[in-house]
């Protein structure tokens, strides 16, 4: 497995969809699988991720718990689920507009392999003003 895409969701029942679905149009010449751990919604996320999971089944693992994790212990144990050679994260209330985002990162990363990491500027949006706030910029590749 090439790619794990890491996500953790917490009542994000007005998201999760958009950020499945950016995740899911990805155009990669890889295997990657997205492992998502819900911790405890209260809302329909967790049917909403079952409704996925039974469209994507060979995609997507998903981890319930028992008690709560908190967001600490959720990506602790996303990340440790993870069985690809590179880790994508993605929060289930957010998203990505590239579909070839995560095809450009392994190639950079594959091709530079004294880098450890990757990222990307980003563009914030703000549901309550209901405009986009800009891009937010930071060190690249």
């Amino acid at each position: 497995m090439k790619l794990s895409v890491a996500m953790i969701t917490y009542n994000h029942e007005k998201f999760i969809v958009q950020a499945l679905d950016s995740v899911l149009m990805q155009e990669v010449d890889f295997d990657y699988e997205i492992v998502i751990g819900d911790d405890l919604s209260q809302d329909r996320t967790r049917e909403i991720l079952l409704d996925y999971q039974a469209q994507y089944p060979e995609k997507i693992r998903l981890l319930f718990y028992e008690t709560k994790q908190g967001v600490g212990g959720n990506i602790y144990s996303v990340l440790n689920s993870c069985q690809g050679d590179y880790i994508a994260l993605l929060e289930g209330d957010d998203y990505w507009i590239a579909s070839d985002k995560l095809q450009l990162q392994i190639d950079f990363l594959e091709a530079n392999p004294d880098f450890v990491l990757s990222f990307h500027t980003a563009k914030l949006y703000s549901e309550e003003e209901n405009r986009d706030s800009g891009l937010r910029t930071g060190l690249n590749s």
